[in-house]
């Protein structure tokens, strides 16, 4: 029921109203659209919360029972639709397989009848003679077909005909009249006509006049030959058609030659077209290439001396100077050349018409005969210079040569402006490999790099090895096993610079720029007497770097001029030559030197010499580079061949290991050097320091003696240290260092007594022990442990309730102490004993309390 009225309404609300317009929209949210039929059936009062009912279901039931059942209304009139559209397709599919039925049908009579129309004109002799009108193109051109067959027919008879007449003349007569007329009357296509003519005598004249090829003399005699019978001739045929070809050739070739003086390209293909028909081009190519003016000119240049002066040719020497680059009068021939090659593909290509073939001839003449001359030239120059201008010039002139290929490959030649075929490429670089293969073939090449960096090496370490050759003796046992392959490798290093030195094959140059190495003196008479200073046997950096460079300019060129294969190989000497001079003979020959000298300071009675510390850090900086090089340079160069990169990787890991263990020898023997001094000083403390009967030795001085010695001896290391190692090499060091110190200092107040003045002392000294260890890099626990120093002073000047209440901070741990934060019962209980007033009361209470 419903109630009527202006301000009635309904009991229940009447339920949503919608359409399917409404869920076409592309903004319609199904969410959205449930929560507007909950809202819709919520009550106002309900939604104005003025009153808290309990949630009533059922108008919320009602408004979706309607909302579902117009749903319902519309899903059976989208379906009612839905089968009205389904019907119209059925209908729209049928009309379209009548559509293609028809058109197929129209097709297929369509191609019908284009055959039949095809079959009609192809075959004008069919059943439908109307048609032979439409078939009269193809008749027509059938026709045409036949006259040019009869057309080159009769050529061929006439051909046959004025070859067998020629051969009349040749064979009866001895003379070619109609073939000379044909030449007479000049043209290519007269001349071609007159080549292969004479080819055909040729032929004929071997078949049936086998005597005049078979008989020099001429002697003609009656025989049979393939079954013809060969009747005695006057004359030799073979003579007189070989001359007329001579004849015919050379003023062909004459023709070539003034129509290209003349520029004429258009006559200059022509010839060489008949020339490629009468012998394959030989003679035409062999006058383009032989006769250019470019060979005629550089052969009058050849005999020409090299014309680099004497102060490029020491600069080429000097290993420590720049390479100057190519020599100047090869550079200009391949400059020259350059040109040429541009300029003169230009007319190849516009005068033969095997261009290539002919470019190929060019390249190869001017590579074979005028750069070879010239390279052989320019390396016999460097190599009466020295064997590293050689091995600079070698490479400057195959980077120049290089450059010169790519140049014009990129050009193109007779491509220009795209880039040269393959086979000229091809061409070019075979050049360039046959250029330089006696010089890098096999061995030879990394064999000269490997003399020539070890004639450099052996120079620069000459004074070296002679300092370390003439120090003493070195020690028996350990170190003697250390030292001798070293010093094996020393001694041969020196031998083979003193024999080179008196080598004939060594050029004055070579030997000057040996001796600047060495920093030796012409005059010097006997090389083993030379005076050498100490500075010559300590390590410089400066020195490795030499040797680092040189190395590097011969990867450089290794890489450039040895094969590509080869190269790991190549590598693995390069280091093998690094590691043997600059790690063994250099490094650790230095290394071994200071070792000896820390192990002699180890019991000596005056204050330790530590002065060979510093020699460790140009040790350890050379073995840095050294390694960096190997690892980012050499190792990498040899990926490609794992084995032999496996190897490097093991040689250069066997030998910085070792320069690290004697690095790492010597550092633990300073350690024993200073802690064997600190126990020497400590052991002269005197009985009576921290016992003195008044405060005026208090007054008078700040520490003891002993103390000032060993903290004096210790800065004094300290900064020699500082010299030698830094980061964390120094830290890990002067932490293991200040432990030692720690621990003999420990030990060191536990053996003497301590007055209340002497306790005063005792702290005074412990303070500037502790400032000095402490001002070396320290780890934390290290500088803590150094810090418990601090508390030993206190226990011998604090009175007993001042020890009773440090007594109950103590370490319960029986591990060492020296490490700690705390002191042991043991140690403390140690030191109070040192007190003179230990047997007091108040002490021993303290220590009865622990």
């Amino acid at each position: 029921m419903e109630r009527t009225g202006s301000g009635s309404r309904a009991l229940f609300p009447k339920g949503p109203s919608f359409t399917l317009e409404d869920f076409s929209n592309k903004d319609f949210i199904v969410r959205d659209f449930v929560d507007s039929l909950a809202e819709s059936a919520v009550s106002l009062n309900r939604r104005s919360g003025t009153s808290q009912q309990a949630f009533d279901p059922k108008p919320l039931i009602r408004s979706f029972e309607n909302a579902l059942q117009g749903l319902g209304n519309l899903s059976e009139e989208l379906q009612e639709k839905e089968s009205d559209l389904l019907s119209q397709v059925r209908r729209a599919e049928v009309q379209h397989d009548q559509t293609l039925d028809t058109l197929g049908r129209k097709l297929d009579q369509s191609i019908n009848q284009f055959e039949a129309l095809d079959l009609t004109l192809n075959n004008p002799d069919a059943n439908d003679r109307g048609s032979r009108g439409e078939a009269g193109g193809n008749i027509a051109v059938q026709i045409g077909e036949k006259l040019e067959e009869l057309d080159r027919k009769r050529r061929r008879a006439l051909d046959a005909n004025f070859l067998i007449q020629c051969w009349l003349q040749v064979s009866e007569t001895g003379e070619l009249t109609s073939l000379q007329d044909i030449q007479r009357q000049g043209g290519s296509e007269n001349k071609v006509r007159c080549a292969v003519i004479a080819h055909q005598l040729m032929r004929i004249s071997q078949r049936l006049d086998s005597a005049s090829w078979n008989n020099a003399n001429g002697v003609h005699r009656n025989g049979v030959t393939n079954g013809v019978t060969v009747t005695e001739r006057k004359h030799n045929t073979r003579e007189i058609l070989e001359k007329f070809c001579e004849t015919l050739e050379q003023d062909l070739l004459k023709q070539f030659n003034n129509s290209y003086r003349k520029q004429n390209f258009d006559d200059m293909m022509e010839c060489a077209k008949v020339l490629h028909d009468f012998n394959g081009g030989a003679s035409v190519i062999a006058v383009f290439v032989n006769q250019h003016q470019f060979f005629i000119d550089r052969d009058q240049l050849i005999t020409d001396e090299v014309t680099t002066d004497g102060e490029t040719w020491d600069q080429l020497a000097d290993p420590d100077s720049e390479p100057p680059g190519v020599e100047p009068s090869l550079q200009s021939l391949v400059d020259e050349v350059r040109i040429i090659m541009q300029e003169e593909s230009f007319i190849i290509k516009r005068a033969f018409p095997y261009y290539e073939t002919v470019l190929i001839k060019f390249i190869q003449r001017i590579f074979q005969q005028s750069i070879q001359q010239r390279l052989e030239m320019v390396l016999e120059k460097a190599n009466t210079i020295s064997s590293l201008a050689f091995l600079r010039s070698l490479h400057a002139s195959r980077s120049y040569i290089s450059a010169l290929i790519e140049d014009l490959k990129t050009h193109g030649l007779t491509e220009h402006p795209e880039p040269c075929s393959a086979q000229i490429a091809q061409t070019l670089d075979q050049q360039v490999e046959e250029l330089f293969v006696p010089y890098i073939m096999g061995n030879s090449y990394i064999d000269r790099e490997k003399r020539s960096l070890e004639e450099l090496f052996n120079s620069l370490l000459f004074k070296f090895n002679i300092y370390h050759s003439r120090r003493k003796k070195a020690p028996t046992g350990f170190m003697a096993s250390l030292a001798q392959q070293t010093n094996q490798l020393m001694a041969t290093a020196k031998d083979a610079y003193l024999e080179r030195l008196e080598s004939s094959e060594l050029t004055p140059t070579q030997k000057a720029m040996m001796l600047r190495v060495a920093g030796v003196q012409e005059n010097d008479k006997n090389k083993n007497e030379i005076e050498v200073s100490e500075e010559d046997g300590i390590l410089s950096t400066a020195n490795a770097k030499r040797m680092m460079t040189w190395l590097a300019e011969s990867v450089r060129r290794t890489l450039e001029l040895g094969s590509q294969s080869e190269t790991p190989k190549d590598v693995a000497i390069l280091l093998n030559l690094l590691m043997a001079n600059m790690g063994q003979v250099y490094v650790e020959t230095a290394l071994e030197a200071a070792m000896e000298k820390a192990t002699s300071q180890e019991s000596v009675k005056n204050v330790p010499d530590l002065s060979y510390l510093p020699l460790i850090r140009p040790a350890v900086t050379i073995t840095s580079i050294m390694s960096r090089f190997i690892t980012t340079v050499l190792i990498r160069l040899a990926e490609s061949n794992t084995t032999v990169r496996r190897s490097m990787e093991a040689q250069s890991k066997m030998g910085i290991e070792s320069i690290e263990k004697k690095a790492n020898t010597i550092m633990k023997s300073t350690v024993d050097v200073i802690i064997n001094w600190v126990t020497k000083m400590l052991a002269q403390q005197k009985k009576l320091d921290f016992l003195p009967k008044d405060e005026l030795s208090l007054v008078e001085s700040l520490q003891t003696p002993t103390c000032t010695s060993i903290c004096l001896f210790l800065t004094r290391a300290t900064g020699l240290l500082g010299q030698t190692i830094d980061g964390q090499n120094l830290e890990v060091f002067s932490s293991e260092l200040a432990l030692a110190i720690q621990r003999l200092l420990f030990d060191h107040f536990k053996k003497f007594k301590v007055n209340a003045t002497g306790g005063l002392m005792v702290t005074k000294d412990i303070a500037k022990y502790v400032a000095t260890l402490k001002e070396w890099p320290l780890t934390k626990d290290v500088e803590a442990a150094v810090e418990l120093l601090t508390e030993i002073g206190y226990l011998f000047i604090i009175g007993p309730e001042a020890l009773r209440e440090r007594g109950r901070n103590l370490a319960t741990s029986t591990s060492s102490g020296s490490s700690s934060k705390k002191l042991l019962k043991a140690d403390f209980k140690a030191f109070i004993q040192s007190r003179d007033d230990a047997r007091s009361i108040g002490v021993q209470s303290v220590l009865t309390s622990l």
